[in-house]
């Protein structure tokens, strides 16, 4: 497939504010695409490298960028993903100056169209409103199957470009071969956000309530003494984490897959705060070091996957009494099942003061819904805190100088997959805090307008807040009150940060 049939459905869909009109364009791209190219067109037109960790910034785009186009296209897919896949590849003493050779090379032969097009996605800025949705029922129409078909298959493979190629290479039967496969990790299922626990009990009746730990999210695949442990974002951990393997391998069962929160906690109990856990994810040296002085407690709540048995379609009742079967109390989530009111606020203080952010309600006939955020899970916290994503911040005056520091904040906007900014803060910031972010956005560059240096929005930060006023400084019409940064969210990524819709329900509550 040509680079520029691409580029061009990308345009057409950015211009379409319909999204059965959108679904239609990408269907329609990724027939003309066909098995071999799909997963490139799925990756790309989510806005994402195949090779995530290209390692090019805006300084290497600025040195690759040529004076000229081509004047006509000759690019074709497979000859840019070679490309990026010899820059990814790029290692060791030289190694920066290769990369810009590459890209130079490549860009030179794109026209101004597709420069512009691999530029956007080499900075993380493609946004034409081809969500993980609209692209699986586009798949589903090029494939001519069904959406439920596709959301399935994607659901267990967790790449929907891989499940892409097989709908449009074999249909429903290629679709129908994934499953639950060891070390194949799968996408989590996710909480929305419940206002109280009458509400709670009101949807779901009797359910599970489980404390909403504040830790770090991992499934854990064991087959005999091979396991592995991965992230909240699919990424394999298990150098990080010795002692979570060790009490996994010790486990009576020879094949599972199991959901919980890997968490430092203090001789008291007492969580240690989400960023002292993290510490043990972001290092591949010092693991045993690490491991005396930040020892990792680790608390299941979910059992996917028994003894070559699928759980992922039994109700949560059934799965969670698998779990209790298989693991010692130490290592479950303390959970009450009840559909008492004040049975479950109860509990609900008891996880407040033992430190913990609050609950997760769970639907007791439900099965899990991998990737999804559905009403069948309900977290329970205070409701003073949103995750938004960081859109540019100011270079800081007096202590603070040299260092990036007032953040502009956005929530996501899903009808038009982009951000809408709710205000600044520089609160809340240690120097530690100060050093970091002014690296990470630094690395995520692209453009300045005089002191405010604009950023890819990918970092999603956690800000705590006393309330909401209505503003006609901002598009969205609100305005934080009092913000300031509680914690960065390194295990989320920008497409998992609050909506404006959430935003616009918290201010009406």
């Amino acid at each position: 497939m040509r680079l520029e049939s691409l580029v061009e459905s990308s345009r057409r869909v950015a211009d379409s504010s319909g999204r059965l009109d959108k679904i239609g364009l990408l269907a329609e791209c990724l027939r003309d695409a066909g098995p071999a190219e799909a997963a490139l067109v799925v990756s790309w037109l989510s806005g994402e490298l195949r090779q995530s960790k290209a390692g090019l910034g805006p300084a290497a785009i600025r040195a690759a960028w040529p004076d000229t186009a081509a004047p006509a296209s000759t690019l074709t897919l497979a000859e840019v993903d070679q490309v990026f896949g010899r820059i990814a590849g790029a290692r060791g003493k030289g190694s920066g100056a290769e990369k810009v050779r590459e890209l130079g090379g490549l860009l030179v032969r794109a026209t101004r169209p597709e420069q512009d097009f691999l530029a956007r996605l080499v900075f993380g800025e493609l946004r034409q409103g081809a969500l993980e949705g609209v692209l699986a029922d586009a798949v589903a129409r090029a494939a001519g199957v069904a959406a439920g078909e596709v959301r399935r298959a994607a659901m267990h493979a967790g790449n929907l470009g891989e499940v892409a190629a097989a709908a449009l290479g074999g249909g429903v039967p290629a679709l129908r071969a994934f499953g639950v496969q060891l070390f194949r990790p799968l996408q989590p299922m996710l909480a929305q956000p419940a206002e109280s626990v009458d509400g709670a009990i009101a949807l779901l009746h009797e359910a599970a309530f489980d404390y909403k730990l504040d830790g770090a999210r991992v499934q854990v695949h064991k087959q005999g003494d091979d396991v592995r442990v991965y992230s909240r974002l699919l990424n394999e951990v298990t150098v990080a984490v010795p002692e979570l393997v060790e009490r996994v391998r010790l486990l009576p069962a020879r094949e599972l897959v199991l959901d919980g929160e890997a968490i430092v906690l203090r001789a008291d109990g007492a969580p240690e705060p989400f960023q002292v856990t993290m510490r043990r994810f972001g290092r591949r040296l010092d693991v045993e070091r690490l491991r005396a002085e930040l020892p990792l407690a680790t608390l299941f709540f979910d059992l996917l996957y028994l003894e070559g048995e699928t759980l992922l379609d039994r109700s949560a009742r059934e799965r969670f009494t698998a779990l209790r079967d298989q693991l010692p109390p130490e290592q479950q989530v303390p959970r009450l099942i009840t559909a008492s009111t004040a049975e479950a606020a109860a509990f609900l203080e008891q996880a407040r003061a033992a430190g913990h952010e609050g609950l997760v309600a769970k639907s007791l006939d439900a099965g899990y819904d991998a990737g999804k955020r559905g009403g069948a899970w309900l977290k329970l916290k205070q409701a003073d805190t949103l995750d938004l994503v960081v859109l540019a911040a100011e270079w800081g005056n007096g202590r603070r100088q040299g260092w990036l520091s007032n953040l502009h904040l956005g929530a996501r906007d899903p009808a038009s997959n982009s951000f809408v900014m709710l205000g600044k803060t520089f609160k809340g910031l240690t120097d530690a805090t100060l050093k970091w972010q002014t690296r990470e956005l630094l690395a995520r560059e692209i453009g300045r307008e005089g002191r405010i240096v604009h950023v890819r929005p990918e970092l999603v930060v956690e800000i705590a807040f006393e309330g909401l006023q209505a503003s006609s400084r901002y598009p969205g019409g609100l305005a934080l009150r009092f913000a300031r940064v509680k914690r960065y969210r390194s295990d989320k990524r920008a497409d998992e940060a609050d909506t404006i819709d959430r935003v616009r329900a918290l201010q009406r509550a």
